[in-house]
């Protein structure tokens, strides 16, 4: 008896009921699964590419890409027109008068800011004013956007001449100046020196101390209501003379280096 007890013993599993027999089936399968998965990501880890660098072209271009942006353009190309630079740059807001621009041909709204002068205006392009961003630097240098500005404010009602040349386009042909534009725009290092130098022969005596109520040099409260008339319509009065000042500030300069003075000053009360 003793012998087929030992005998059934010898022929006894480790499984001996049905519930390990469903753990040993499980994991049969389970354990094997995660073996092979674990064996594919190790073998496939040393040839994944490292990030950012999926697309290996793409990476080399970005290792290489330049730090800075030189643009060369060409200075002697001819200068575009007031229409031209207008349908390329402006048209966007001011043929339909989006975000506040003056719609061009409306002299409604082009009549208060006519007033205050083509330089006025031209500043406030390339500078940017209210919701207009500042023009300079663009595809257009300062004096195609100047006459862009001239071809707008004429429609509008002015009688501005456009441009001829780089520099400073000053050209206002309003009725609150008549004095006669410069002919020919000079280098802006030989204005401000010629400017400087005229101012400290003829100007000086008064503006230097404020004397026969000359606006003070430098003195920005002095200078603002005359500069939000426009820089023509200053330069006008030191053509035309002004309360205690004689007719071109009592100096036989040229127009070009009496206008210099007049700027010379202006940009000190700025």
């Amino acid at each position: 008896m003793s012998d087929n007890n030992h005998h059934e013993e010898a022929h006894t599993g480790p499984i001996k009921n049905p519930k390990q027999l469903l753990v040993a089936v499980i994991l049969s399968f389970v354990v094997p699964i995660f073996a092979i998965i674990g064996l594919v990501l190790y073998v496939t880890a040393d040839n994944k590419p490292a990030a950012g660098s999926a697309n290996p072209e793409k990476a080399i271009a970005e290792r290489i890409q330049k730090i800075g942006m030189v643009e060369i353009r060409d200075a002697n190309r001819p200068l575009r027109g007031g229409e031209e630079v207008y349908k390329g740059q402006c048209a966007a807001c001011h043929a339909t008068g989006a975000a506040g621009a003056p719609k061009l041909g409306d002299a409604a709204e082009w009549g208060p800011r006519i007033k205050t002068g083509f330089d006025t205006l031209v500043q406030s392009a390339l500078k940017g004013k209210n919701a207009m961003a500042p023009q300079g630097g663009g595809e257009f240098n300062d004096t195609e956007i100047a006459r862009a500005v001239a071809y707008m404010a004429n429609a509008g009602g002015a009688k501005f001449a456009e441009p001829a040349a780089a520099g400073a386009p000053s050209a206002d042909a309003s009725p609150a100046s008549t004095a006669a534009p410069v002919a020919a725009a000079a280098p802006a290092s030989a204005v401000s020196a010629n400017g400087e130098a005229l101012y400290k022969q003829a100007c000086q005596v008064c503006h230097g101390a404020g004397i026969a109520g000359a606006p003070k040099f430098g003195d920005k409260t002095a200078w603002a209501p005359r500069l939000a008339a426009g820089i023509d319509a200053v330069y006008a009065s030191a053509v035309q003379g002004k309360g205690g000042m004689p007719a071109r500030g009592g100096a036989q300069a040229s127009d070009e280096d009496l206008r210099a003075a007049v700027e010379y000053m202006a940009e000190a009360a700025k």
